[in-house]
C-alpha cells in the first residue's frame, strides 16, 4: 500500500494524503479520490496536461520514457521533477510519495 500526499500549487486548494495499493497510476489514485487533475487525452500519454511534480518517490514508479518526455518538453512550466500522471504506474510494493499539482486555472480540459 503506498502513501501519496498531494500538494496544490493554487494555495486555495488543502492539501490531501490519500493511499493505494500498487497498480495504479497517480492519474487513477487522483480521479479516484476526487482530486481534480486535468487529462485531456484520457490518460494515453498523449497531450501533458496531467503534469504533476513529483517531489519524492521517484523510485516508486517506472521511469520516464522518452515518449513521456517529449510530452513533458511541451507542458506548462516543466521542471526537472516533472511526470505525467498517467505515466507513474505504481510498482509493485510500499511506500510513500509526495505530489504538487501545478496550476491548472489556464488549460483546458476536464
Amino acid at each position: 500500500m503506498y502513501t501519496i500526499h498531494f500538494t496544490f500549487e493554487e494555495k486555495e486548494i488543502q492539501p490531501v494524503t490519500v493511499t493505494s495499493p500498487d497498480g495504479d497510476t497517480l492519474l487513477e489514485v487522483a480521479i479516484k479520490n476526487d482530486i481534480h487533475l486535468h487529462h485531456n487525452c484520457g490518460g494515453v500519454c498523449a497531450c501533458s496536461t496531467c503534469q504533476i511534480y513529483l517531489e519524492q518517490g521517484e523510485e516508486f514508479v517506472d521511469e520516464m520514457t522518452d515518449k513521456e518526455e517529449d510530452f513533458i518538453d511541451r507542458a506548462r512550466n516543466p521542471r526537472l521533477t516533472s511526470r505525467l500522471a498517467c505515466q507513474c504506474l505504481l510498482n509493485e510494493g510500499s511506500g510513500e510519495l509526495s505530489v504538487m499539482i501545478p496550476d491548472q486555472s489556464g488549460i483546458l480540459g476536464e
